[in-house]
């Protein structure tokens, strides 16, 4: 399976289950790596034979900027029904980066990783 990544998307939203998370919001990043065969669309030189990453980035920060939820579990597993939405995508992987997560000691970042795919 060929792969389209997509790094460092940002977006604010207001997931948490802190009511400063909710109120204030932050930014939240996320990673993704499709799984998909690309060998028509480079057989072919055909947009429409392979994912549209511009549509998948607006989609994804659609869902970043949309109905808040209390997890990033949630928030990824969201993201991920919206890339397999897509006819070409059979796997995907979505990191969910909260890098101001309300943490009390020094940290660098917080991220959950969730693969899933069509079944």
């Amino acid at each position: 399976m060929d792969r389209v990544a997509l790094r460092g998307l940002k977006a604010r939203g207001h997931h948490g289950v802190f009511p400063r998370e909710r109120e204030e919001g932050q930014t939240f990043i996320v990673d993704l790596v499709l799984g998909l065969d690309t060998r028509p669309a480079a057989a072919d030189d055909d947009l429409a034979k392979t994912v549209h990453y511009g549509i998948v980035a607006e989609e994804v920060v659609a869902v970043v900027q949309g109905e808040p939820v209390d997890l990033i579990e949630t928030l990824a597993e969201r993201i991920a029904q919206a890339c397999l939405k897509h006819d070409g995508v059979q796997e995907v992987e979505v990191c969910v980066h909260k890098p101001d997560a309300p943490i009390t000691v020094p940290f660098d970042d917080v991220t959950v990783t969730i693969t899933r795919s069509r079944v």
